[in-house]
């Protein structure tokens, strides 16, 4: 049969798609539609312009946990295309990873732009066309075809679309999708930091935490891991996955919301409690602002001290009840009242998308419209930070290719 197929986005799902598609069937005549003038824009600016290509979990089990959505389906996927076939995919075209401590995996160039070459030159290789400023503007499908209208008003004709063109802010962004019969899950961010305009923490923007917990108050959502104080409020690992987790109902709530935050993420406040009467005894004589004896940043700990209204002139001997008390609480149950959001960097990520239950997830095609395929982040999946949104635009696309290169044999 060969004939074409067109891809639909021009990011790291699309390109995955594409050139794997064309290699496994060389009779294939593939293009790539990008409706900007750049190419795997999100590839370039990933883990700081490294590009977290990976998370270094061989479990498929575990890995499936860190999809706040679709997590059963990427666990089925996962069986066809999984972290260790990804690094062997990279490996047999040159390039290797290094894991850093906390699982995320980079190639060891440390840049993003070795994971783009790599694509450009497997583009080449198997001649897969690439039209920048393409944006599709009708989809249908006539007598086995599928007809595309761009913006400009161009047509073209394909046998096979994959739509990898990544996720939207907006429900109405998917309308072209809709007219196709398929049904959307509403959109709604996901990986943002926390906003809290004039609280006196923000002043210690640049103090971070490496292993606090936060929890979602009123739920049972809760994530435990580095924590980066900012001029707006709260970021890092921990603040992105809370965010992830609790996508949705953050957004019911528009943004203003509680958190708490346990300092100290291995110790409750009964322990921290038995804890200090051996301070108070150990360390009687010394002033409490000199003497911190929990390893967190001296400057958190004098903002912790006047949180709880005791003086950083006490020496701990003179510590009242009351005072531990309430800093026993600001240590283990840290409340702060956050009012809004901000984007991570540049790295927008959507919770929502088209409903996975119109989705096969071992072949990425659509169960409403024969030779339909879709891939990465247009359908309801979302991971949580730290490559996992990656892994699943490698595992749709390789999945995606490998049904089309076979259905049109």
């Amino acid at each position: 049969m060969s004939g074409r197929l067109i891809v639909i986005g021009g990011g790291a799902a699309g390109f995955f798609c594409a050139v794997n598609a064309a290699r496994m069937n060389s009779s294939l005549k593939v293009v790539v539609f990008e409706k900007t003038k750049k190419l795997l824009s999100k590839v370039k600016i990933s883990g700081g312009g490294r590009c977290n290509v990976a998370h270094a979990c061989f479990d498929i089990d575990e890995m499936s946990t860190k999809y706040p959505r679709g997590g059963r389906f990427v666990k089925k996927a996962f069986h066809h295309f999984f972290t260790t076939d990804t690094i062997e995919w990279f490996k047999e075209r040159g390039i290797s990873f290094k894991t850093e401590p906390d699982g995320r995996m980079f190639p060891v160039t440390d840049s993003s732009q070795t994971i783009i070459d790599c694509f450009l030159k497997e583009v080449n290789k198997y001649s897969v066309e690439v039209l920048m400023n393409a944006e599709v503007r009708i989809l249908r499908k006539e007598n086995e075809i599928f007809k595309l209208e761009l913006s400009d008003r161009r047509c073209l004709a394909a046998d096979f679309v994959c739509i990898a063109s990544g996720g939207y802010s907006k429900s109405s962004m998917f309308d072209w999708v809709k007219d196709l019969g398929h049904t959307i899950e509403q959109p709604v961010p996901s990986l943002f930091t926390f906003n809290i305009p004039d609280h006196p923490v923000t002043k210690l923007m640049g103090v971070s935490v490496n292993a606090a917990r936060v929890k979602l108050n009123g739920t049972k959502l809760e994530e435990t891991g580095p924590v980066l104080i900012t001029h707006w409020g709260l970021s890092g690992p921990a603040i992105l996955k809370l965010s992830a987790r609790g996508a949705r109902e953050l957004s019911d709530r528009k943004y203003n919301f509680g958190i708490s935050i346990n300092w100290l993420s291995d110790r409750d406040e009964q322990a921290l409690t038995i804890e200090f009467q051996g301070f108070r005894f150990d360390l009687a004589s010394q002033k409490m602002s000199n003497k911190n004896p929990l390893g967190l940043p001296q400057r958190l700990w004098e903002f912790l001290l006047d949180l709880s209204l005791a003086s950083k002139e006490k020496r701990w001997a003179d510590l009242t009840a009351k005072e531990q008390n309430r800093l026993v609480r600001n240590l283990c149950n840290c409340e702060f009242e956050i009012k809004g959001k901000t984007t991570f960097k540049e790295e927008f990520v959507t919770a929502g998308g088209i409903k996975l239950i119109e989705i096969d997830p071992n072949t990425m095609m659509s169960k409403k419209i024969p030779n339909l395929f879709f891939a990465g982040e247009v359908m309801d999946v979302d991971g949580v930070t730290g490559g996992f949104n990656f892994q699943h635009a490698w595992t749709s696309g390789f999945i995606a290719a490998k049904s089309i290169a076979a259905r049109s044999v």
